[in-house]
């Protein structure tokens, strides 16, 4: 079994995108898709656990890990999933399994409901941002929105730090629960080195503006009844999306269960490893390990 990835590169939009390849030719591909302001390497206990079942493939987002960031800054989800039914075509698979987190929770939902015959199975880990009935704001308003952000973002200077144990160290600020281990490897993965020799995040600062013309409430829900695959939507017992869990998303599938996981914040992969992967695999329908 493969204990790194290799490191892969195909086209989509122009744009020169990254994807780890765990190998296992001929399996079933299983495609993991990281969130926002992450990166492949982040999906490296998940990808090792199920690579002898499936050919798992990680992509790093366009704006994200080793992928080129888009001219002019534009990050609407839809873009994403345009990526992803590009990668879809470059492995030749007729369907694959999606586990994604976060944003890429989002993007594997709208390609899922977008094209649900190539989807086998799929898997959400805190992933529903958009809950049904979200009020929209009036159009003006998200364009001023918009156009606010991206301007801060044009003044900001990449926050540099003096090391890579440096950057880790502000992971986990951000994530109490976060192994030192484990931050230091999030940010070896999700760092580059600067010609001063210090080190800043490698994601684009500009993904984090919303694009006025998103996906509203109606299309999610739209995209959702229209997911034909068994889907697991696992959530975070202490997720700032906490709202998710009350709003009864199972009933906008097809078929859906949501599952939860204890003692987690929104990186429940990270925070609750052992958990995760087994809810995973109960729902691939995989033998615990001996």
């Amino acid at each position: 079994m493969a204990s790194r990835p290799q490191s892969r590169f195909y086209e989509s939009h122009g744009l020169r995108l990254h994807y780890a390849d765990w190998g296992n030719d001929g399996a079933p591909p299983l495609i993991l898709i990281h969130g926002g302001r992450d990166h492949c390497r982040s999906w490296d206990a998940i990808a090792r656990a199920l690579q002898p079942h499936f050919h798992v493939i990680a992509p790093d987002l366009r704006g994200h890990g080793d992928s080129d960031w888009t001219r002019g800054g534009s990050y609407a989800l839809t873009e994403y999933v345009y990526d992803l039914a590009q990668l879809v075509r470059v492995i030749a698979a007729p369907q694959v399994t999606l586990i994604g987190h976060s944003m890429g929770g989002m993007v594997s939902l709208i390609f899922s409901g977008s094209f649900p015959e190539q989807v086998a199975k799929l898997v959400v880990l805190d992933g529903v941002t958009m809950l049904p009935d979200a009020p929209k704001a009036p159009t003006h308003e998200r364009i001023a929105k918009w156009i606010g952000q991206l301007d801060k973002l044009h003044d900001r200077t990449p926050r540099r730090y003096s090391t890579i144990a440096a950057a880790a160290a502000q992971m986990v600020l951000h994530n109490k629960r976060l192994s030192r281990d484990l931050a230091l490897h999030l940010a070896t993965h999700g760092a580059r080195q600067n010609a001063d020799g210090t080190y800043s995040w490698k994601f684009d600062p500009y993904q984090r503006a919303s694009a006025p013309h998103r996906l509203w409430s109606d299309d999610h829900v739209a995209l959702w009844s229209r997911i034909t695959c068994p889907t697991l939507l696992l959530n975070a017992g202490e997720s700032f999306l906490a709202d998710a869990r009350a709003a009864g998303l199972d009933r906008y599938f097809p078929q859906a269960r949501v599952e939860m996981i204890a003692g987690a914040g929104h990186w429940l992969q990270h925070d609750k490893p052992q958990e995760v992967l087994a809810e995973i695999r109960k729902f691939l329908g995989l033998a615990e390990p001996s």
